[in-house]
C-alpha cells in the first residue's frame, strides 16, 4: 500500500509528550501491578444527572436532528451571558461576544490562526499546557517564553520580557487558576497586564478552564471582571471541569468583539456548530442550580488537604494548590522530573506527569492530579514513604 507523506506542518508540530507517559504508565499496568494513575487530567467522578436528563429529552427534539445555525443556539448563547453576569457580574452580549467552542482545546488553538499571521510572536507561559503550543505551530507563529516562577507566584514578570518582544507580540495566553502549578491570579497582576497589553497592542487570551475550581473559600477571578479587560481580550472556558462534562466537547469564549468575531468566522469555515442537544445540556448546565459545583469543589479541596498533608508528614516539601485540581510538587535532590516520575512509577506503582512536559521551567516538579478518591491518594503517599527518599 503507498504511504502518503505528511505535510510539513503535522510535521513541525511538539511532539504529545503525554503520550509516552501513557504508554509507560500501559506496560506497568500490563505487567500485572496496582498503578495509582495521578499523571492525568481526565475528571473522575460524572457529569451530575440534571445534565443527563437535559441531554436525554432535548435527543428526542426533531429540531435538534437538523443542521445547528453556523455560531450556536441563540438560547444556549443567552445562557452564557446569564451564566457570566450572575457569577462574574459581567455584562456579556450575546450575539457579538460569545463563540461557542468545541471544548476550551478547540478555542485555545483556533485563536493563533484566527488572529495571528506567520512570523508573529505569541507570549506563552513556561510552565504551561502544551496545546498553547500546537495552536501557535499551527499558525506558524513564533514563541516567546513567560517564565513561571515560585519566587514570583507563578505569575509572569512582565519586567523580565524584552522591550523589544512586547513591540512585536501580538498575543499572550494566561491560565488561573493554572495548570500545571494549581497557582491563582490576583486583580492587581490582571490590572497590570491590562496595562501591558493596551500599551504594546496585545491581545490576551484568559484560558479559565478551572475557573470553578478555588480554595479555601476564595472564589478564582475572572480576568473579564478586572476594568478594561474586555477591550483588549478574551476568556476561554469550558464545561469540562466545572460540571465534569469533559467527554461531551462544549466550551465557549466571551469578550473582545474583534477577537470573538475572528473565531466565529474561522469555525464557520470548519464546523456547523454542536449538537444541538449539547448546547440545551450545557445552558441547563449553566442556568441551574450550581449546588453540583459546590459539592465538587468541597471534594477536590478535601482530597487536597488530605493529600498535601499527607505528602508534608513524611517530609516532602510540598504546597497545597490554591486552585485547579492539580498539585505541583518539587522534585527531590538528585532527580530531573522525567526520572523522578520513572522512579515513582517503577518502584511506587505511583505514576506523575514530569513538570517538563509543560515547559523548560517546569523542570524540577511533578504535577498531581487530584482526580481519584482519598484511599488512593492516602495510599499513594503511603507507598512513596516506603522509598525512605524524604
Amino acid at each position: 500500500m503507498k504511504t502518503f507523506e505528511q505535510s510539513d506542518l503535522l510535521k513541525n508540530l511538539p511532539v504529545q509528550f503525554f503520550a509516552t507517559l501513557v504508554a509507560k504508565v500501559n506496560k506497568v499496568i500490563s505487567e500485572g501491578h496496582d498503578v495509582i494513575n495521578l499523571g492525568q487530567g481526565n475528571p473522575d467522578q460524572p457529569t451530575p444527572e440534571h445534565i443527563i436528563n437535559s441531554l436525554q429529552e432535548a435527543a428526542g427534539n426533531p429540531l435538534h436532528h437538523k443542521y445547528s445555525p453556523f455560531r450556536g443556539q441563540q438560547f444556549f448563547k443567552e445562557a452564557i451571558s446569564t451564566f457570566y453576569k450572575r457569577e462574574y457580574g459581567v455584562e456579556v452580549n450575546p450575539n457579538t461576544q460569545v463563540a461557542i467552542l468545541f471544548g476550551g482545546k478547540a478555542g485555545l488553538v483556533e485563536v493563533p490562526q484566527a488572529l495571528l499571521n506567520p512570523g508573529d510572536i505569541a507570549l506563552v507561559p513556561d510552565p504551561g499546557y502544551p496545546d498553547y503550543w500546537s495552536g501557535v505551530e499551527l499558525a506558524r507563529v513564533k514563541m516567546e517564553y513567560m517564565p513561571l516562577t515560585a519566587e514570583n507566584d507563578f505569575l509572569p514578570n512582565y519586567h523580565e520580557i524584552d522591550d523589544e518582544i512586547l513591540n512585536q507580540a501580538k498575543l499572550m495566553f494566561l491560565n488561573y487558576p493554572n495548570n500545571p502549578t494549581g497557582a491563582v491570579a490576583t486583580t492587581e497582576f490582571f490590572k497590570e497586564t491590562i496595562d501591558l497589553a493596551k500599551k504594546h497592542d496585545i491581545c490576551v487570551v484568559h484560558d479559565f478552564a478551572y475557573g470553578a475550581i478555588g480554595f479555601d473559600g476564595n472564589k478564582p477571578l475572572s480576568f473579564l471582571q478586572v476594568e478594561g479587560a474586555m477591550d483588549i481580550g478574551i476568556e476561554i472556558y469550558t464545561l469540562s471541569k466545572t460540571y465534569n462534562m469533559a467527554g461531551w466537547r462544549v466550551g465557549f469564549a466571551v469578550g473582545n468583539e474583534s477577537a470573538i468575531e475572528a473565531i466565529n468566522l474561522l469555525q464557520d469555515h470548519l464546523y456547523v456548530s454542536l449538537f444541538g442537544g449539547i448546547q440545551e445540556a450545557a445552558a441547563t448546565a449553566l442556568l441551574s442550580s450550581q449546588e453540583c459545583v459546590d459539592q465538587l469543589v468541597r471534594r477536590y479541596e478535601s482530597r487536597r488537604n488530605v493529600f498535601i498533608n499527607a505528602l508534608q508528614e513524611i517530609g516532602w516539601g510540598v504546597k497545597a494548590p490554591e486552585g485547579s485540581f492539580f498539585a505541583w510538587l518539587p522534585v527531590p535532590e538528585g532527580f530531573t522530573s522525567v526520572s523522578f516520575s520513572d522512579f515513582l512509577l517503577e518502584n511506587a506503582h505511583v505514576a506523575v506527569a514530569p513538570g517538563v512536559g509543560f515547559g523548560q521551567f517546569g523542570e524540577g516538579y511533578v504535577r498531581v492530579g487530584l482526580l481519584t478518591d482519598e484511599d488512593r491518594l492516602l495510599e499513594a503517599a503511603n507507598r512513596i514513604k516506603a522509598l525512605n527518599i524524604f
